[in-house]
């Protein structure tokens, strides 16, 4: 049930035809968990919290500094040197009392991924290393919950949803993040944000279609994200999408998987 200040926040959305009433209340009963409080998680959480999502799970081991507040949304200037779950809890209370926020201060491993996924009904992820998105996305196929994740580079950037734990429309194992990137890149090749810099307003575009992406999962309007690849290049302002399908060969969920669980993570 939603209340009247409720009926009264939510009322842009209650009268689109796709979300009406049952959405919205589908938004409050459900449980997402944010991974990483940074540039991605910055918007994906203060959209989510301004969508009426019941319940936000946060998980972040780091604290914030002068150079995350250029892109960093969620954080302000006197939240520097706060822990990041913190800043985004405060700024999400603010926002939208109606949200029960769940503070991870901790980065998630192999030890606790299993545990912290399976509390949630659907995970995003915004974390900036490939190790992190790998566990995750394994994490998730295991723990059988829908992800939707995204990566950013200077001026570029992909997203895409994952439901490898179950079967598309044609009867076939919908695809893994594994399908799409059987391997990360070798270690080197690709210079972290603090070494090669970031556009910050491409992290709020970014984030916010992640945000977008986990509210059509949740309410279920449209076509998603599972089996496309969306990229976006900022230089050119250009959006293309790419579609990918299950491989028969992935580790993960293919004829002859050799990823059992999550130990291959260290």
């Amino acid at each position: 049930m939603l209340s009247p200040d409720e009926l009264e926040r939510y009322a842009r959305h209650i009268v689109l035809h796709e979300v009406g009433g049952p959405g919205q209340a589908a938004l409050k009963a459900s449980r997402v968990l944010v991974i990483g409080a940074g540039g991605l998680g910055a918007p994906v959480l203060l959209y989510l919290a301004a969508a009426g999502v019941g319940t936000l799970g946060v998980v972040d081991d780091d604290a914030v500094s002068l150079s995350n507040l250029q892109r960093q949304v969620i954080h302000a200037t006197p939240d520097v040197g706060m822990p990041k779950v913190e800043s985004a809890a405060a700024t999400i209370r603010r926002l939208n009392p109606h949200v029960a926020v769940e503070l991870h201060p901790m980065r998630i491993a192999a030890t606790n991924a299993l545990d912290l996924i399976g509390r949630y009904d659907l995970a995003a992820d915004g974390s900036d290393n490939f190790a992190t998105r790998y566990l995750v996305s394994d994490a998730c196929y295991f723990a059988k919950k829908p992800l939707v994740t995204a990566a950013m580079g200077t001026f570029d950037g992909t997203l895409t949803t994952i439901r490898a734990h179950e079967r598309g429309a044609s009867g076939g194992p919908n695809p893994s993040y594994r399908c799409l990137f059987p391997e990360p890149p070798p270690p080197g090749t690709v210079p972290a944000c603090a070494e090669a810099g970031i556009l910050g307003a491409m992290a709020g575009v970014l984030g916010s279609m992640m945000a977008l992406e986990v509210i059509r999962e949740i309410v279920g309007f449209g076509e998603g994200l599972v089996g496309r690849l969306l990229m976006l290049d900022a230089r050119s302002m250009r959006f293309e999408t790419l579609t990918y399908g299950w491989d028969a060969a992935n580790p993960l969920s293919g004829e002859h998987p050799t990823i059992h669980d999550l130990s291959i993570h260290k």
